[in-house]
Parts: C-alpha cells; sequence; structure tokens
C-alpha cells in the first residue's frame, strides 16, 4: 500500500510540474502527502506560485537545500510520472490515506484519554470534512433575492445553436448541462455536431471543443469546410478536379473564417472520461476569455475506467461522469449518442426514449434529450425530402417538442426551415 500512496504521490507532483495550473486547481495540502520529501516539494511549490513565478524543477532548487527535495535528479524524474487524466484520483487515494492515518490517531488518542463520544464523534468529522468548507446556511442567498421582483431579469441565454427555433426551445446551451444527441447511423448526428459547433465558433465568445473518438481530425476538419464553404463533399475528394473557378477562389476565404472560430479536436481512440476532462481542462485552461462548450462523437465509443462492468453498467457510469464534468467545469457537455436497432422494427421509426441504445443512465443523467429524424432517409420517395425533425424527447428545464430543419447531405450544412416558403 505504501508503495502506491508513493507512487500516487510522485504522479501528482510531476502532473503538477507539468502543468502549474493544478497546484492551486486541487484541495490537497502539504499535510496529505506522506512523505517528508514529499510535504517540502509541495510547499516550495506553493511558495512559489504565491509570487507569480513558474514552477521547475530548476525554479524549485532556488526554495531550499536541494537535499531536502530529494535532490535535482529525483525532481527531474518526477515528470515521468505524471499522468493529468488520473491526478484527481490519485489526490483523492492520497487524501483517502491521510484521513485513514488520522482516524487511527484519534481513536488510539480516545482510547488512551476516554474521550467523551461526541468529542470522537466531532474530531472525525473534522478530518472527513478538511478538504473543503462549505457553506451550507442560505440565509446569504436569501438577502440577495430579497429585491428579485423589482429588478429586471437578465435572460440566461447559454451557447447558441444557429439555428433559430432550436435556440427558441432550448434557449442555447446552458452552463453545467448534458445534452445527448441521438440517431441512427447516416442520420447526420455528426453534421449536426459541426454544425452546433460552428455556430459556436461563429461568435467568437466560445470555445468549441471536439472529441472525435470515431472520425480522424482530417476527416472532421474536411466536413467542417465543407459546411463552412458550401461545398460538395465528393467534390472535396479532388478539388483540383472538381471544383469550379469561383470555388477554388472561395477556397482561401472559407479556411480563413474557419480559423477564427477557435475551434479545437481531439481524436484520440479510446479516451475515457478522465481523460477527456483533463484535455478539456488544459484546452480551457489556455483560452480563459471565451466560454467552452464541449461536443462528443460518441457515448458509446469512450472507454470505461472499469474494463470489467458490463455494457449497460458501463454506459450508465460514463453518461454519469459526462454530467459531472458539465458542472465541474461549469460547461454545456453535447454528446452524440447511437439508437438501438428497435427504431428500424416499428411503422413510426421516429425514435422514443427506449431505443438508446445500451441506455443505462443516459435518459436519467441527460438534461436535454433530442433525437434525429429524416423521413427521407427511410422512404426515397418522401415529399419531405431534406426536412430533419430535431425531436426534443427531455428538456430538464424546458419544453418539449419539434424542431424542423433543412439538412443537405452534399455539404453537410443544416438552416433554419421556413414554414412559409416551405
Amino acid at each position: 500500500m505504501q508503495d502506491r500512496i508513493e507512487l500516487a504521490e510522485k504522479s501528482v507532483l510531476g502532473s503538477m510540474l507539468k502543468d502549474n495550473y493544478l497546484i492551486s486547481d486541487t484541495a490537497i495540502t502539504a499535510a496529505h502527502f506522506a512523505t517528508h520529501i514529499h510535504k517540502t516539494i509541495f510547499t516550495s511549490m506553493c511558495e512559489l506560485i504565491s509570487q507569480t513565478k513558474a514552477v521547475d524543477y530548476i525554479t524549485l532548487l532556488t526554495t531550499t537545500d536541494p537535499a531536502n527535495l530529494g535532490g535535482a535528479n529525483y525532481l527531474s524524474e518526477l515528470t515521468s510520472f505524471a499522468n493529468e487524466a488520473k491526478f484527481e484520483q490519485y489526490v483523492a487515494l492520497i487524501q483517502e490515506r491521510w484521513r485513514n492515518d488520522q482516524k487511527r490517531a484519534i481513536l488510539f488518542n480516545a482510547q488512551e484519554g476516554d474521550w467523551a463520544i461526541e468529542q470522537v464523534q466531532q474530531a472525525l468529522d473534522n478530518i472527513q470534512d478538511n478538504v473543503s468548507d462549505i457553506d451550507t446556511d442560505i440565509k446569504n442567498n436569501l438577502a440577495n433575492l430579497l429585491e428579485r421582483p423589482y429588478i429586471e431579469a437578465v435572460e440566461n441565454v447559454g451557447v447558441p445553436t444557429g439555428l433559430r427555433d432550436l435556440d427558441r426551445m432550448l434557449n442555447g446551451f446552458q452552463k453545467k448541462e448534458m445534452t445527448i444527441i441521438a440517431a441512427r447511423p447516416s442520420m447526420g448526428k455528426t453534421d449536426v455536431m459541426n454544425q452546433l459547433a460552428i455556430a459556436a465558433g461563429k461568435t467568437h465568445q466560445y470555445l468549441p471543443i471536439i472529441f472525435s473518438i470515431e472520425m480522424s481530425r482530417e476527416t472532421l476538419i474536411d466536413r467542417q469546410i465543407a459546411t463552412v464553404g458550401g461545398f460538395n463533399r465528393l467534390k472535396m475528394r479532388n478539388p483540383y478536379q472538381f471544383f469550379s473557378d469561383k470555388q477554388k477562389a472561395y477556397w482561401a476565404t472559407a479556411i480563413r473564417e474557419m480559423s477564427r472560430y477557435n475551434l479545437h479536436i481531439d481524436d484520440r481512440a479510446s479516451l475515457t472520461v478522465a481523460q477527456i476532462k483533463a484535455q478539456a481542462r488544459k484546452v480551457i485552461r489556455n483560452n480563459q476569455d471565451l466560454t467552452p462548450i464541449i461536443f462528443i462523437d460518441y457515448l458509446q465509443l469512450i472507454q470505461p475506467e472499469d474494463a470489467k462492468a458490463n455494457q449497460t453498467q458501463a454506459i450508465g457510469q460514463i453518461s454519469w461522469d459526462l454530467k459531472q464534468m458539465s458542472k465541474e467545469l461549469n460547461c454545456p457537455v453535447v454528446a452524440l449518442s447511437q439508437l438501438s436497432r428497435g427504431v428500424e422494427q416499428r411503422q413510426d421509426k421516429r425514435p422514443l426514449m427506449s431505443d438508446l441504445r445500451d441506455s443505462g443512465n443516459i435518459e436519467q443523467d441527460a438534461d436535454v434529450v433530442i433525437f434525429l429524424y429524416r423521413d427521407d432517409y427511410y422512404n426515397k420517395e418522401s415529399e419531405r425530402n431534406g426536412l430533419l425533425e430535431m425531436i426534443i424527447a427531455k428538456q430538464r428545464n424546458g419544453p418539449t417538442g419539434t424542431v424542423s430543419a433543412i439538412y443537405t447531405k452534399e455539404t453537410g450544412r443544416v438552416f433554419d426551415y421556413d414554414f412559409n416558403g416551405a
């Protein structure tokens, strides 16, 4: 157990050396570390941060005798233990070890000193709550609400979707909310996600971060260029041969336009939620003047932390973790999801909640569930060609219903549906 704790402490300190913001972003203290050297290293890190200095193994050596820090080689090797994806897990492990040591000490002292039960309980409560001091009294909240009826309310508008009717229903994507966009394969999920990410980026106020677990970065960028430029995706396979002179002339304009959208794409395969959160936190940290929104394509491809869990349990845990991530990072999370084949077995193939594939807790955890449906996907003779139904089946803080849009498969664009011109 001691070796495990020592490795966890090395990983936490190594991650802090690699990403200095973790030093002040965590609730860990020097007292939580088991070894004296690690306590000293962390204390020196905090000292440098308080002086707004960079923290690395060289600057650390200026704070005290190198021997107190384990020596220069020991410090330089710490970064090899860095693992930001498991940073919070290791912090929790270190804190739990500290609590257990404190508990044993309390129980020993209580027995030796014949403490009263109330004294023992108070001491145990103190170590349990040591990590953070949470104010649970609501009096200040109530005082702040006293003048509410006399002050004009500011509408809580979220990240815009770029679609008029969808924004009316959702009021944009809200912070701390998880939205699930679900459909059968080839229904247009990725194109809708691209449209939403581009719409957020166009305002230059938001930071769209896309985790494309299924599709490569290059393919996704090509799709986005087609959407922004209105280029036919078949022609984009060989623009030199198939583009008109006008399209070639507009190509650079589309590229420049896209470069202004602050889009970020991580296309690593087999990502866990912890890895997604770690990478998102890093991107957010480097773009603090922008409001983040996270897109994931798609939920069922996220790797579970517990490899032994069955599919339903794994998806349930992933769903829960994504919801917690939206709260922790204080931003909207929009995750695409597959639907089960049960849709195909019904005459009316519009999706239902029960069609969420390996649903687990998806329905319960999601704040908003949107299903995509195109009649022309199933019926080639449909009079509703190009019509995309966005069925809001669940909205925790708003209405449900169906929003119509126009979807052009050739470019991947999604437009507002004009009822008057239809």
